[in-house]
């Protein structure tokens, strides 16, 4: 079980990112929750298999059509959090 916490920068809010996030997180079955920070970015923790994790994060390289993600920072998760399903949006 892998479980990371991103961070996307660049142009990621108010373009449908969070949205984007929680459907490909339920698409993929993993557990976990994205929100805004004040400072631009989007903040996400996820976990689950290794393999759909890893797609998960691949997918927010990407992006919703109308965000230009300019970086992903990976860090792991502590085992402190629960992360539960479904996938949710954090305010």
């Amino acid at each position: 079980m892998l479980r990371l916490r991103l961070v996307v920068r660049g142009a990621v809010q108010g373009v449908g990112f969070r949205w984007f996030a929680r459907e490909t997180a339920q698409r993929l079955g993993v557990a976990g929750w994205v929100r805004n920070r004040e400072d631009g970015s989007v903040e996400i923790a996820v976990s689950g298999d290794d393999d759909r994790v890893e797609q998960f994060a691949a997918a927010m390289e990407r992006g919703p059509g109308h965000a230009a993600v300019a970086g992903v920072s990976r860090a792991p998760l502590g085992d402190g959090e629960e992360l539960v399903r479904p996938f949710e949006i954090r305010r």
